[in-house]
């Protein structure tokens, strides 16, 4: 039996989560388990979801998300595949862009057919990161 996308992510039942500009077909596609899901930005979220179709937008609304994101949260970007739209973001460019807000990726996975998503969280304090596509700030 295969996993669904929710599993993939680590998203947990009951956890308390936020969906930014995400397309209802994805959504279908994630299949999330039961959750806390919030339909404002306001307090703290164990899974936030960011699907973005620019380096601007990424640059505007990511430092806000970060200041919501638990301890041990994660913090799920979203970006359109190649040829699937009008972007200027790329799994590298994700990277670097995560790095200089200070967060660290650890996974990445496809959402579906339309969708790459990259898995950020909080660097683990004494635990030194080498990414060649950013640095930490």
């Amino acid at each position: 039996m295969s996993k669904t996308v929710a599993e993939k992510m680590g998203i947990k039942e009951n956890a308390r989560g936020i969906l930014i500009n995400a397309p209802e077909d994805a959504v279908k596609d994630i299949e999330l388990p039961p959750i806390k899901l919030e339909t404002k930005l306001e307090g703290m979220f164990d899974y936030i979801h960011f699907f973005v179709r620019s380096q601007k937008e990424f640059h505007d609304d990511f430092p806000t998300l970060k200041e919501h994101l638990n301890a041990a949260g994660s913090l799920w970007v979203s970006w359109l595949k190649s040829g699937k739209g009008d972007t200027d973001l790329n799994i590298k460019s994700v990277i670097k862009l995560g790095y200089e807000s200070g967060l660290v990726e650890s996974k990445c996975i496809s959402v579906n057919s339309d969708w790459s998503a990259l898995k950020f969280t909080h660097p683990k304090e004494g635990k030194i990161y080498n990414n060649i596509y950013g640095k930490l700030e």
